[in-house]
C-alpha cells in the first residue's frame, strides 16, 4: 500500500489524464465474444457464434460473435488472464430485468474466493433493474443500460471474471473487459466490492456496507439502492466508518444520509421534490415514484465515490448507515426500510471475509 505520491494521486484518479503521455512497459489487451482470450490478432475471427446466421453472405470478421448466451443455473467465465496487468475497462450489457439475477464475480491472482461478488446490476449502480442514467468517473451507465467501470483493478498473476445466472431465463450477456498486460507501477491493493441487503432493517439495528475487513487499504465507493416502507423522509441517519481500533464509537461520523451523497435538505427542491443529479464522485441518480397502481412506494439509488477522498485505514474497517426519520412532536422515527449496499475498496489481499448471497428470490427488488 506504499508508493510514490505521484502513483498514489494516479491511482485514486480513474479516468484522470495525469500520466497520459507517460510511454509505459505495458500493452493493451481486450476481451470479448470475438476474442475470448485477449490474444493478439485474435479479435474478429469467429466462425461460429450468436450473429453467424446474419452474418451468412459475409463471413469471419463480420460480427459472427458479438454476445454469449448464460443459460439459466450456469455460470460464465468471461475472462482469465495469466500473468501481471491491471483492468482498465469493463462494459456489459443483457436485460434490465436480469440485473438483479446475474451474479458479478471477480478473482485475483490464486485465490479461489472471490473479491468482487455482488449482483450484476448494483456493481453498476442499477440495484432496481431498472435502467437510470448516471454519470460519473469510475461508473457510467448509458442509454439504454451499457454498464461502464472504470475502476482500475491491477493483480499480480491471474484474474478471471465470471457471470452467473440464477434466473430460470437463457441470459444474452455482451461484455467486453479491456485490461493493460504487464506489471502495475508502483505498489497496488486489490479491488474489492462487497453486497449487503437489510430487507427490512430490524428494530435497534443499523445497516451494516462492511462488515469489520480486516487488513490495510481504503474504500472508494457507496452505492445505496434504498426503498422505503413508510411515509414521511428517510434519510435522517448518518453515515460510520469504525477504523482499526473503534469499537462502541466511529473515527469518522456523517450528519444524515443526504449530507454523505452531497446533497442538502432532504434532497428536496421547492416546488420540485426530489431533484436528481448525476457528477463526476456522487449522485442521487435515480427516484422511482409512486404511480398510483403497482409502484406502491418510493425507491432511491444514490452513489459516493471517494476518489478525491479515499478513506484510508491500517488494520480493519466496519461501514455502516441508519436508516432515521421522523414522528410527531420532533422525534426521531427508526425506520425498517428495505436498503441494499455495494461497498468499493482497495484492501492489501486477495479477499477478505463478506457476506453471502442470497437466493434469487432474496436478491429480487421488491
Amino acid at each position: 500500500m506504499q508508493g510514490t505520491e505521484s502513483q498514489d494521486h494516479q491511482a485514486q484518479h480513474p479516468g484522470g489524464v495525469e500520466g497520459l503521455a507517460s510511454i509505459r512497459n505495458t500493452v493493451t489487451r481486450s476481451i470479448s465474444p470475438e476474442n475470448r482470450d485477449g490474444a493478439p490478432s485474435g479479435g474478429g475471427s469467429a466462425i461460429e457464434g450468436t450473429g453467424a446466421n446474419f452474418a451468412r453472405e459475409l463471413g469471419p470478421g463480420w460480427k459472427v460473435s458479438p454476445n454469449i448466451v448464460v443459460e439459466p443455473g450456469t455460470t460464465a467465465e468471461i475472462a482469465d488472464v495469466n500473468g501481471a496487468g491491471t483492468i482498465r475497462h469493463i462494459w456489459m450489457t443483457t436485460g434490465h430485468e436480469a440485473w438483479r439475477e446475474m451474479v458479478l464475480r471477480m478473482y485475483w491472482d490464486s485465490d479461489q474466493q472471490p473479491a468482487v461478488e455482488t449482483p450484476l446490476g448494483d456493481f453498476f449502480g442499477q440495484g432496481w433493474a431498472q435502467y437510470a442514467h448516471l454519470s460519473s468517473i469510475p461508473v457510467t451507465v448509458a442509454p439504454n443500460g451499457g454498464l461502464n467501470s472504470y475502476w482500475p483493478m491491477p493483480f499480480h498473476s491471474r484474474a478471471r471474471v465470471t457471470v452467473e445466472n440464477l434466473s430460470d431465463t437463457p441470459q444474452n450477456l455482451y461484455y467486453e473487459i479491456t485490461y493493460d498486460e504487464g506489471r502495475p507501477p508502483g505498489s497496488n491493493g486489490w479491488f474489492h466490492a462487497h453486497w449487503h441487503r437489510s430487507n427490512p432493517l430490524t428494530s435497534g439495528a443499523e445497516h451494516v456496507l462492511l462488515d469489520d475487513v480486516e487488513g490495510r487499504g481504503h474504500y472508494v465507493g457507496t452505492y445505496l439502492a434504498w426503498g422505503v416502507t413508510s411515509r414521511g423522509w428517510w434519510g435522517e441517519g448518518e453515515m460510520k466508518f469504525f477504523m482499526d481500533s473503534d469499537t462502541a464509537y466511529p473515527t469518522i461520523n456523517g450528519t444524515g444520509t443526504e449530507d454523505y451523497f452531497g446533497g442538502a435538505w432532504d434532497f428536496n427542491v421547492p416546488g420540485e421534490g426530489y431533484a436528481l443529479y448525476s457528477t463526476p464522485y456522487l449522485g442521487l441518480h435515480q427516484v422511482i415514484r409512486p404511480d398510483g397502481l403497482y409502484e406502491s412506494q418510493q425507491r432511491f439509488g444514490m452513489y459516493r465515490w471517494h476518489v478525491l477522498d479515499p478513506i484510508r485505514f491500517a488494520e480493519r474497517l466496519r461501514v455502516q448507515v441508519q436508516a432515521l426519520g421522523w414522528r410527531s412532536r420532533r422525534r426521531y422515527l427508526q425506520r425498517h426500510d428495505d436498503i441494499a449496499s455495494t461497498a468499493f475498496f482497495y484492501l492489501d489481499r486477495t479477499s477478505t471475509s463478506r457476506p453471502q448471497l442470497p437466493n434469487v428470490d432474496e436478491l429480487e427488488p421488491l
